[in-house]
């Protein structure tokens, strides 16, 4: 019986961790995504005459 702590953390460990990269990853990625949105659209606004679309 002193082997299921050791597993149970150990599977805990491993998911907690997965979930926390897979968080940090969407995350980072949606800041990625709104930067390059906003890139875009400030360059379609210098492309416009008045800068309004």
């Amino acid at each position: 019986m002193d082997w299921v702590p050791i597993v149970f953390i150990t599977f805990k460990v491993l998911v907690f961790g997965t979930c926390m990269f897979y968080a940090i990853k969407w995350h980072h990625d949606q800041g990625t995504k709104a930067k390059e949105e906003a890139s875009r659209s400030l360059t379609s606004a210098e492309r416009t005459p008045d800068g309004s679309k």
